[in-house]
């Protein structure tokens, strides 16, 4: 019989698709998880809303038992009669010892020889993610609405309305089969995804699963075929083994989203890494769209692995726009807005009455006691001294950095880089100002052309690009401020005094742009920079007083330039 012909199609992978569970990027995916772990995934698998997605291998019925018993007769993992059977199975080596490779062999050898499904290879992936959550290292995007014509007759055809509108809140509404359907529209025809959504425990957002496959047909074919981009000499690698996996998750009642970096079973080369996070970024505002309702997305230049502290700084709540020693005006916790936040108008409670009897009894009893008084140490004043410098170090402590990074809390971030783009604090001279502009000029272009030479890392790249954002917008700002002035001074009749202020303040600026800024880049690593930051303020070894803000992480981004102190461009919440 000849087999199925397959046709190319532009439908996404079904999760009832099975891989041959021979294939060496199916055994990595479970040996890789623990046996605990593997045996509650079975369990999972057994349930019965998942029986049509993960169906193991069972016996037939009892008119053909006999012929069951011959053919299972050497079996060395014979097939269950009922999944409660084994189900149970399952649950008795859950109570006894072994090794994790007994739990592999059983489901690849025994009752899932047929194959596993993607459904399974995808709840088998997110397990892993769920034990090591450090695996993944996530970018923080926001979800921002462009502006739009009010009418129809509004609209230029020579007009591009890729202007952000930035004076709505509007978030859009997700629905996840609509977005899948219309992201699955977005993916190139030679290209075949699967999707998996889940809901971790413990965390309020929905996770996104996309597996894709370089193959234009949506069966069998899909998996088995050999990759052409694989080499000569291993021509038995599959488009499976070269399948990427990327993760998406949308925080609930939040306007951004987080997006992994790409992952890879087999050999990729950087440039397909970077394409599939380039058509993701820019599918997913086209699948939130709707007409007459479009969005971008907006890089934040935060990243991160640890999924709790991007949630804590780009979630849900309140505490988004008020991170370090701001967080006490947030107030995240009821016992913070009740007592601890400043805004609070009312007075704390007096004590009652009857407590203030007891305080006057016990002072009685202590009077009345036949102990003789005990003396007061006298410390010296230098140890006197000491303590209470570093009592001081404490408090500037938790006035700058609040509640937030301490060891412990579970929202680390590993890395901070930031460019200093302040200008070298030396005058100069009003003679030689013009003279130096030039040379400076030159200097700056030479610079500039030798950082461009070579190979950049990536973070390089990113905070170059960062860096020439903000002069752009920073020049923009400045023309928007001329016109303004320029508007108000045709219009209006003021004193001399005020008619200097514009120019004024323009020639200050034009003096800093041409200012000699030194290359100065500074790297943070650790599991927890903020909280090691907080160390060295309570250690005394960084003035707390003196130090800059985004040194707290109350600025929320991992990567920026600094300016006068502050990361350019942050605008608190973005409101």
């Amino acid at each position: 019989m000849a087999p199925p012909l397959s046709l190319p199609t532009t439908a996404r992978l079904p999760s009832s698709l099975r891989v041959d569970p021979s294939n060496r990027s199916v055994v990595k995916a479970l040996s890789r998880l623990s046996r605990p772990s593997l045996l509650s995934l079975v369990l999972d698998w057994l349930d019965p809303n998942n029986n049509a997605l993960c169906p193991p291998l069972l016996r037939n019925s009892s008119l053909e038992e006999e012929l069951d018993e011959d053919e299972y007769e050497t079996d060395l993992y014979p097939p269950a009669r009922s999944l409660a059977e084994l189900r149970e199975l399952y649950v008795d080596m859950q109570t006894r010892k072994g090794s994790r490779r007994e739990v592999v062999d059983r489901i690849l050898e025994g009752d899932w020889r047929q194959g596993l499904s993607l459904y399974q290879l995808a709840m088998a992936d997110q397990q892993y993610l769920y034990d090591h959550p450090g695996t993944l290292k996530w970018a923080c995007y926001k979800i921002q609405r462009l502006y739009a014509p009010a009418h129809e007759d509004d609209v230029d055809a020579d007009s591009k309305y890729n202007k952000i509108d930035k004076t709505t809140l509007h978030v859009p509404r997700f629905h996840p089969s609509t977005f899948l359907q219309n992201l699955q529209a977005e993916v190139l025809p030679d290209l075949k995804a699967h999707y998996n959504f889940d809901r971790p425990k413990g965390l309020p957002l929905l996770l996104l699963r996309i597996l894709v496959l370089d193959s234009p047909y949506n069966t069998d074919l899909a998996i088995s075929a050999v990759s052409a981009s694989a080499p000569s000499a291993a021509r038995t690698v599959t488009t499976f083994d070269t399948s990427r996996t990327i993760y998406i998750a949308f925080p609930d009642a939040s306007p951004h989203i987080y997006i992994s970096k790409p992952q890879s079973v087999g050999l990729t080369t950087n440039a397909e890494t970077r394409s599939l996070r380039t058509l993701v970024v820019e599918g997913i505002p086209k699948a939130l769209s709707r007409p007459r309702e479009r969005y971008t997305l907006k890089a934040i230049n935060l990243q991160t692995k640890n999924l709790l502290a991007m949630l804590s700084l780009r979630g849900s709540g309140r505490g988004n726009a008020a991170a370090g020693g701001w967080g006490i005006y947030a107030g995240d916790r009821a016992d913070d807005t009740r007592v601890h936040n400043p805004l609070n108008t009312l007075l704390p409670t007096p004590p009652l009455s009857d407590d203030a009897v007891e305080e006057r009894g016990k002072e009685s009893t202590d009077a009345t006691s036949q102990k003789p008084p005990s003396r007061k140490r006298i410390l010296d004043p230098g140890i006197a001294e000491e303590k209470e410098r570093h009592k001081r170090q404490r408090l500037v402590a938790q006035a700058r950095f609040g509640d937030s990074a301490k060891l412990g809390d579970g929202k680390g971030i590993e890395r901070v880089d930031v460019i200093i783009d302040d200008p070298f604090p030396f005058p100069v001279p009003a003679d030689v100002e013009d003279d130096a502009r030039d040379s400076d000029g030159e200097m700056a272009r030479q610079s500039r052309n030798r950082r461009s030479k070579g190979r950049r890392s990536a973070v390089d790249a990113s905070l170059m690009q960062v860096s020439e954002d903000e002069e752009g917008e920073d020049g923009d700002e400045d023309t928007d401020i001329q016109n303004a002035w320029d508007t108000t001074n045709a219009t209006t009749n003021e004193s001399s005094t005020s008619v200097n202020r514009g120019p004024g303040r323009k020639g200050d600026r034009d003096r800093d742009k041409w200012a000699w800024r030194p290359n100065i880049r500074m790297s943070l690593h650790g599991p927890h920079v903020f909280a090691g930051i907080r160390q060295l303020v309570e250690a005394g070894f960084i003035d707390g007083t003196r130090m800059p803000g985004w040194m707290t992480g109350e600025e929320g981004v991992t990567m920026g330039a600094v300016r006068n102190g502050r990361i350019k461009g942050f605008k608190g919440s973005g409101l």
